[in-house]
């Protein structure tokens, strides 16, 4: 689709993340005259592929794209743009100091095979786990799929979600609907208490309650953060780990050439200044350079934060809402550590080096206790970086050769996703403990995987603060804002604005700060552009 010739635009999607790329193509796809802008030098946000060393590349923010959508896979036709995907066996793999490791499988009575030489009680119980959390996960499906109700616009959508809702809800059966209304309110250690006695398991699957954020094991609602991890993917209690051949940068080209195709103008190298408005109603863009953009509607990808207060005149949002927005939760607590490796490490708990690259090709959790997440978490509120942190990697190589060329400097390359280092620190500089960090992550390796450090050709760091000035990440936060209830479904971002339409007319938000929250599923951007063509079509039969 060429642009208009009265250099005017239907829609502009703000942002080129995961999130924007998915809003703009449905726009297009719909009939939209759709400008995105990004402001970096190519799309894809977190899901980025960066070359770490000649010829070596490496997932440089986000390391998996497994809870992707079916539906946007399949609406996109992201398969006829090269987007390959692939799913290890194992699905993650707990490393501990005082005993074996435990194996997560796609495969529940694999997992529980397993767990019967460290816990009978546990392998007997283990495969009832996965299929109430696959219960579950559905029905938090449907209401991921929702758009949550605006209380100053109810309307018939709203009371027909609610009925495929409370359909799902009763199809659970009395049992599990009771049991759901208590979990999902629940902290995740207390969820998982009921089930397992074993701590290491516990440990395993209390992760993915927490991860990315600042909540730790005994906050309410880490249960229903990990039920969500799980919902509208084929995983259960294992969760998802699903690699894009060529990384995950390969996931934000399908995208951007599904939006090409549908007519989607893409402009990269372009900052987003303001929000142009005219009256109450947003009217299109004005950019760094001082270039104006018209526009019908302007959709945001980035949080709501930078949204609401860096992009729109304080005049229009007022003095309560630009409190509100002031106070959205944001509490960045992740870093990231990249390496190029010479050779695969040698990890102490495996007997040989086919177990290890076996067991090995999905996620690697270190954090071998519920009080070593407990501590971290705990850390990151008081304002201080953990010791030890947890620790979240991949080794993306065994999976996809293609990231290491034939004649490179490393053969493998590892992803490291670091928990405990809060955006907010009471003492100490990210600048200067930039190289600090990286070291306290390979001495914890060190300890799993001895020699390591030898291995490493190259190394790159990303503190909450590189998240924040170089990916757009306030307060280095990679959900946009806490996953926790008070910021979730129609609190998400804030009650009244969880339809996607934000405070001033036509102006709207897909990004990871909208309902149903972070993580690589497409769900706010699809969303997000299913009320943008709503109304579209609304105002268009009105005209």
């Amino acid at each position: 689709m060429r642009p208009p010739e009265n250099g005017r635009y239907d829609a502009i999607v703000i942002g080129g993340g995961h999130n924007g790329l998915v809003c703009a193509a449905y726009l297009a796809r719909g009939g939209l005259r759709t400008l995105l802008l990004e402001r970096r030098g190519r799309v894809g946000g977190a899901v980025a592929t960066s070359e770490l060393a000649p010829g070596v590349r490496v997932p440089l923010l986000a390391h998996s794209v497994g809870r992707l959508r079916p539906s946007v896979m399949r609406n996109l036709r992201l398969d006829a743009h090269r987007l390959r995907l692939v799913a290890p066996e194992v699905r993650s793999v707990a490393l501990r100091p005082d005993g074996p490791p435990i194996t997560l499988w796609s495969d529940a009575q694999r997992t529980a095979a397993e767990l019967t030489i460290e816990s009978p009680r546990d392998a007997a119980v283990y495969t009832g786990f996965d299929r109430q959390s696959r219960a579950f996960s559905g029905l938090l499906a449907r209401l991921m799929a929702m758009t949550p109700p605006d209380p100053s616009r109810p309307g018939v959508a709203d009371g027909l979600s609610a009925l495929r809702l409370g359909l799902g809800y009763r199809g659970l059966g009395m049992q599990d609907g009771r049991a759901f209304l208590r979990v999902l309110s629940m902290p995740i250690a207390d969820h998982l208490e009921d089930w397992f006695e074993g701590d290491a398991l516990r440990a395993a699957l209390t992760w993915r309650g927490v991860r990315y954020s600042a909540m730790g094991p005994r906050d309410a609602g880490s249960s229903q953060t990990f039920l969500a991890d799980t919902a509208g993917s084929s995983d259960g209690a294992a969760g998802e780990t699903v690699f894009a051949r060529g990384g995950p940068g390969a996931l934000a080209a399908a995208l951007a050439a599904a939006g090409a195709a549908a007519g989607l103008t893409i402009r990269t190298g372009a900052t987003v200044e303001a929000v142009r408005t005219r009256g109450d109603r947003a009217d299109g863009v004005v950019l760094s350079d001082g270039q104006e953009i018209a526009a019908a509607l302007v959709v945001s990808g980035l949080d709501p934060k930078r949204t609401l207060l860096r992009l729109l005149d304080p005049a229009l949002l007022g003095p309560q809402l630009g409190w509100q927005a002031g106070n959205l939760r944001l509490k960045g607590s992740v870093a990231k550590v990249n390496l190029a490796l010479a050779e695969l490490p040698r990890f102490s708990d495996f007997a040989d080096s086919d177990e290890a690259r076996r067991r090995l090709r999905g996620r690697i959790v270190m954090a071998p206790s519920m009080a070593f997440i407990d501590r971290a978490a705990d850390a990151v509120k008081a304002g201080r970086v953990a010791e030890p942190p947890v620790l979240e990697a991949t080794i993306p190589s065994l999976v996809d050769p293609s990231l290491v060329d034939e004649g490179a400097p490393a053969r493998h390359v590892m992803s490291i996703l670091v928990q405990g280092t809060p955006y907010h620190r009471r003492e100490g500089d990210w600048d200067a403990d930039r190289e600090s960090l990286g070291d306290g992550v390979m001495a914890q390796l060190e300890a799993v995987a001895p020699g390591i450090g030898a291995q490493v050709v190259a190394r790159q760091v990303l503190t909450p603060l590189d998240l924040e000035r170089d990916h757009g990440l306030t307060e280095g936060h990679p959900l946009h804002g806490e996953p926790s209830l008070d910021q979730w479904f129609a609190w998400r971002p804030l009650l009244g604005f969880a339809s996607y339409r934000l405070p001033v007319e036509g102006l709207y938000l897909c990004g990871s700060g909208a309902h149903p929250g972070g993580g690589v599923t497409g769900w706010p951007g699809q969303n997000a552009a299913r009320q943008v063509l709503a109304d579209w079509k609304r105002r268009s039969r009105w005209r």
